[in-house]
């Protein structure tokens, strides 16, 4: 009796913290892909010269500098929407910030923010949220926060390529 109790035990044990682990699924999925294109875009803004963050495929568009500034600065929004905190405009960084190590360190910053708004359990993000006068969820919110992680990271690849530079995601 006492080794079918230890044998449950034993077994169970890996169940229950895979049950755990798995509880915030959702919000974990999306911190995850979150913070790959994050940690790629950080690699870009790193990796391009400074020379080059001027640069635009065509006039009408942002210059690869004013594209990390955008993201920083929607990354930020989008987190602090989620947690409560004081909104700022999404082109703030955008505006205020021109040079490289600016533009690299409010991306950098701007992650970190985040990690407090992907911090929340499942339970915590399927609270309700006004996003952009919809009515979602706090997941929601991170869910399109990461897709525009991600939509502003192929145009990074885009003008990397022009500039015959390899982007991070392509790096081995």
């Amino acid at each position: 009796m006492r080794r079918s109790l230890l044998l449950l035990a034993l077994v169970a044990a890996p169940v229950g913290a895979q049950t755990q682990q798995s509880a915030n699924i959702a919000v974990s999925n999306a911190n995850g892909m979150f913070t790959m294109g994050h940690n790629y875009l950080v690699r870009a803004a790193e990796q391009m010269p400074e020379s080059l963050y001027a640069f635009k495929p065509s006039a009408d568009v942002r210059s690869f500098g004013a594209l990390i500034g955008h993201v920083a600065g929607a990354e930020r929004m989008f987190c602090a929407m989620v947690t409560g905190a004081q909104l700022t405009p999404a082109d703030d960084i955008e505006k205020t910030q021109t040079t490289k190590a600016g533009l690299v360190a409010a991306l950098k910053a701007s992650g970190e923010y985040c990690s407090k708004a992907y911090a929340l359990s499942d339970a915590d993000a399927a609270a309700a949220l006004n996003v952009f006068g919809m009515q979602r969820n706090k997941g929601f919110a991170l869910t399109m926060n990461a897709t525009h992680v991600w939509e502003h990271y192929g145009n990074v690849v885009t003008y990397m390529r022009i500039k015959g530079q390899t982007p991070p995601s392509s790096q081995r």
